[in-house]
């Protein structure tokens, strides 16, 4: 199981602050209207989560990780909206109530195992959602991971911290392993090492269209890159919006 102890730490120093606004942009348009009640998994700091808040949505996030909810709540406090976040597994969402949509972005879907654990998450939201509710989610394409990722660096210096980002092809088919080092400065002044591996994997289209059927998903629209448009042969990410049925 990966570990964002240190992660969540220098989370958003390196994330592209700009996509936060694009994916506001896409959930704006595609959230069911006049509903207002949003599960945001993979939360991370919260970021998207408070967005969507300022803009009238009931919002609960929740994140596997303890030290990005921890991030998150205090997030919210500052912006003065009072949002619920939850550390949890996206694996199994029981005790958690209905909602008028689901999202999950910035690829993390691509962190679950197998397309097994894929299919029980989609499962879990279906399961979640109110009928007419919606499930917005993107992921890598398998362009993005076969041919983009590997051999991919990034390094970057800060005045508190510096990191090492690599990344290489891995065994199973369209997976990439995200190899990390982080230089974090101390109190004392020193800077400590810590090492991370993220593993990620992605699938075909239409294994996440069997997937979604499967769980109960009657009507999916697939879009890449931020817009809508249908994928290509080279686009990056995928975006799926995914409406459960009216009773």
């Amino acid at each position: 199981m990966t570990t964002y102890e240190t992660f969540a730490s220098v989370y958003d120093a390196i994330m592209d602050e700009t996509l936060y606004d694009l994916w506001l942009d896409f959930s704006l348009l595609h959230l069911p209207k006049d509903k207002k009640k949003v599960l945001e998994l993979a939360c991370g700091t919260g970021i998207l989560s408070v967005m969507l808040a300022q803009k009238g949505f009931e919002v609960t996030g929740l994140d596997l990780s303890a030290e990005m909810v921890g991030l998150a709540q205090k997030r919210a406090r500052k912006a003065g909206q009072d949002l619920n976040f939850l550390e949890g597994n996206m694996l199994d969402l029981s005790g958690l109530e209905s909602y008028d949509a689901v999202t999950c972005y910035s690829d993390s879907l691509c962190y679950m195992e197998d397309e097994v654990d894929v299919g029980q998450v989609f499962e879990q939201v279906y399961a979640h959602l109110k009928p007419g509710g919606r499930f917005l989610f993107d992921v890598h394409s398998t362009y993005q991971t076969d041919q983009v990722f590997p051999g991919y660096s990034h390094h970057e210096n800060a005045e508190d911290f510096a990191f090492v980002w690599d990344t290489y092809a891995d065994e199973a088919p369209h997976s990439v392993v995200h190899e990390l080092t982080f230089f974090i400065k101390e109190a004392d002044g020193r800077f400590q090492r810590y090492d991370e591996v993220h593993e990620e994997r992605t699938y075909e289209l239409l294994t996440y269209e069997v997937l979604l059927e499967q769980a109960g998903f009657k009507q999916v629209q697939i879009y890449a890159d931020f817009e809508d448009q249908a994928p290509q042969a080279d686009s990056k990410r995928w975006f799926f919006v995914a409406e459960k049925a009216d009773d």
